[in-house]
């Protein structure tokens, strides 16, 4: 999921690149990666849809990665985010 400023523009660089390791080809299903945008979406709802909605239709998920890209750093607000939701 990705969340804030040019979100639209992460969102479709992660399904290129996965679309470019399999050099353009079908994709296999235990690779696939469903993205997400959220750019109109308070981040509340954002981390909340991550913790409870995010699946993969064939592989068990057992970790959630928060990644941030900004200028200023904001990790305590971000794991409080996805905690509370």
């Amino acid at each position: 999921m990705t969340w804030g400023e040019n979100s639209t523009v992460w969102d479709t660089s992660i399904d290129i690149a996965n679309i470019e390791k399999f050099d353009y080809k079908e994709i296999p299903e235990d690779h696939f990666v469903m993205t997400t945008w959220h750019d109109s979406e308070p981040l509340s709802e954002t981390m909340w849809f991550a913790k409870n909605n995010a699946f993969h239709p064939t592989v068990e998920l057992q970790y959630t990665l928060l990644a941030h890209i900004a200028d200023q750093p904001a990790e305590v607000r971000l794991v409080h985010a996805y905690t509370e939701a």
